[in-house]
């Protein structure tokens, strides 16, 4: 069976376009000695926006933020997306989600019905999933800031919300199909 997404990477890549745009929320300040510090508008409303912009615009799907990411708890077979970003901030950006939210947002991306999706098509859709909201929260962070290819997995055990930490966000959301969790971890933040 062939397809024809021709379609799809066309609005794609439009929104690509849309979301590297440079944000006036970046800043970076140098400290004596040459240090830098990272000075970005990144908080939870940043990545509760970012969410919405793809799945709101992207599938008329909507999610609600949970109040604490604590509550986020996925089973055993949850999808698994991610992204590393290099440059002036260092870090990576990874997105969670219950199977059956993966495999709903897949079919809302390729217009089938949802028992018609194999595993290798949430896999995709989980890549680019993280992809688009990784680049829009991209355009929160200092520049110059680059984003590898995105990596996705199943994974065999399942997961509990993480502790807070002082250098990963974490915002966790809820849909009718399951649970989603965005977590910005930084791991350095100095001259690109």
């Amino acid at each position: 069976m062939t397809r024809d997404c021709g379609g799809i990477g066309t609005i794609l890549n439009g929104i690509r376009e849309l979301l590297d745009k440079p944000s006036r929320n970046q800043e970076l300040s140098e400290l004596p000695g040459g240090e830098w510090v990272m000075r970005a508008q990144l908080d939870e409303q940043s990545v509760i926006n970012a969410n919405a912009q793809f799945w709101e615009q992207m599938l008329a799907m909507k999610l609600e933020a949970l109040a604490c990411a604590q509550e986020f708890r996925v089973g055993a077979g949850h999808m698994l997306g991610s992204v590393a970003l290099s440059g002036v901030w260092r870090g990576r950006i990874e997105v969670r989600m219950a199977d059956g939210l993966a495999y709903q947002a897949t079919a809302a991306m390729m217009m089938q019905a949802v028992d018609t999706v194999a595993e290798t098509d949430a896999l995709d859709a989980m890549k680019e999933i993280a992809n688009m909201i990784a680049g829009s929260i991209k355009s929160s962070l200092p520049r110059p800031c680059s984003m590898t290819v995105p990596e996705s997995a199943v994974v065999a055990e399942g997961f509990c919300g993480p502790a807070a930490s002082d250098d990963a966000l974490v915002v966790a959301f809820q849909h009718a199909a399951g649970k989603l969790m965005v977590r910005v971890w930084e791991q350095e933040c100095g001259e690109g």
